[in-house]
């Protein structure tokens, strides 16, 4: 494991339990807020990530290849009348 990994995790243990200590000292109801907060981080991050995946599909998809090689059918000089 590099440097860099481990101090990323090292950073991000180290803030989940912070939290969870400051979750300790809070009331019942101030916890379930931050629980429904970081659900609808969870639910937004991983819509994100399937969003960035379908992209990905769709950009290295070979599907609409066939396209590239079409031949124009038509052109400017096609045209009979040209908006100004």
């Amino acid at each position: 494991m590099t440097n860099d990994i481990f101090l990323k995790l090292m950073t991000k243990e180290h803030l989940i339990e912070k939290t969870v200590d400051y979750l300790e000292n809070l009331p019942d109801d101030k916890v379930i807020e931050v629980a429904d907060f970081t659900e609808y981080l969870y639910h937004k991050y991983d819509e994100y990530v399937l969003n960035k995946g379908i992209q990905k599909l769709v950009s290295e998809s070979k599907s609409f290849d066939f396209l590239k090689e079409e031949e124009e059918l038509y052109t400017l000089n096609d045209l009979k009348e040209k908006y100004k």
